[in-house]
């Protein structure tokens, strides 16, 4: 196992900078998810960790070994792909086995370690097919038992379930998490998944346009986002987010609502600021007036949107209530779990 360490970490394809002095630490052992829309830069940053893609300034450390000017197969990682990257001429066995076989290792420890990865990943009776008799999850599974027969110091995953379907998505990050739990491998994620990064990861770190906005553990980073795209990346349905005026106790909407704050905000009256509120914390009950347009039922929950003035907000009831379209129903914010952010620098304000 081994730390990872990026220390002012620039990328330029010609005179075009996309990644902008990134500093970051993963802890040995630990499991980081790199988070963030498309092309934001965690794909590059995971390929510059692999030595897939050159830096272009700044430094790369594996274990406190500096490995910018390393080959990729001398860094001693293992990397997971989103399209498997599987041998189709081959079995299941020999393409888990390929890189022992390669560095010449002696038949009983290839096979010693195929049967043990074969063993944790549940693909012992598939170790003779080859990738076309098998499903996608499967296909995932036999290029993860590839990286593990390595025994790397650091592994690589670049939205690695991406081309499932969702109940396969769902098992599947429960089977990564298992095999880190087992493993301790530090481990580094890239996905645009939120559900993924919040359910998988020991630390998130949220990119937009080749900069880190916040990182840290998944309920900080929920509970405690930092500026206004943080508060919408995690989150789903999306934290709801109206603008107002603040006046003493409360934010005043533009169209006349009254959102209360609450009394550890740190607002200015007359401060322009954007009213957050994540969906599980409105409750039916005095508060502000919301128009209905749809329901959502899902089983546990229904899923409530209506609009507030200009605003759509969302409510999550756990009862069993029916909502009628275009009817006023009132909402009350948990004080607790309001995030008041400055409309002009998007920085939280609590």
């Amino acid at each position: 196992m081994a730390s990872v360490n990026l220390s002012n970490i620039v990328k330029k394809y010609g005179d075009v900078e996309v990644v902008h002095g990134v500093n970051l630490t993963i802890e040995d052992g630990s499991f980081v998810v790199l988070l963030g829309p498309s092309g934001c830069g965690k794909s590059t940053l995971l390929r510059m960790i692999a030595g897939l893609e050159s830096v272009t300034a700044g430094d790369v450390s594996i274990a406190g070994k500096r490995v910018n000017d390393v080959h990729p197969k001398d860094r001693n990682i293992a990397m997971v792909f989103q399209n498997y990257a599987l041998y189709a001429h081959m079995t299941v066995k020999d393409n888990m086995s390929f890189s022992l076989t390669l560095a010449k290792r002696p038949q009983s420890e290839i096979d010693e370690k195929t049967g043990w990865a074969a063993k944790i990943l549940n693909l012992e009776p598939y170790l003779g097919r080859y990738p076309r008799e098998l499903s996608g999850g499967q296909r995932q599974r036999v290029a993860m038992g590839r990286a593990i027969v390595r025994d790397p110091a650091v592994f690589l995953f670049d939205e690695p379930l991406s081309n499932l379907d969702a109940k396969l998505r769902v098992q599947m990050r429960t089977e990564i998490k298992h095999l880190h739990e087992r493993l301790k491998t530090t481990t580094v994620y890239v996905t645009h998944d939120q559900i993924e990064a919040m359910t998988m990861a020991d630390k998130i770190v949220i990119l937009r346009d080749g900069i880190i906005e916040r990182v840290g553990t998944p309920m900080d980073v929920y509970d405690f986002p930092a500026n206004l795209f943080v508060a919408q990346v995690i989150g789903s349905p999306s934290m709801n987010l109206i603008k107002g005026i603040v006046e003493k106790s409360y934010v005043l909407t533009h169209g006349g609502d009254k959102l209360p704050l609450p009394k550890s905000h740190r607002a200015d009256i007359g401060q322009e600021v954007i009213y957050g509120i994540r969906p599980e914390d409105l409750e039916v009950g005095k508060g502000f007036p919301v128009k209905i347009s749809v329901t959502e039922p899902t089983g546990p929950e229904i899923h409530v949107y209506g609009d507030v003035g200009d605003h759509e907000v969302c409510a999550i009831v756990r009862e069993r209530q029916t909502f009628k379209r275009d009817s006023m129903v009132e909402f009350a914010p948990r004080l607790d779990k309001v995030h008041p952010i400055d409309a002009k620098s998007t920085l939280a304000l609590r």
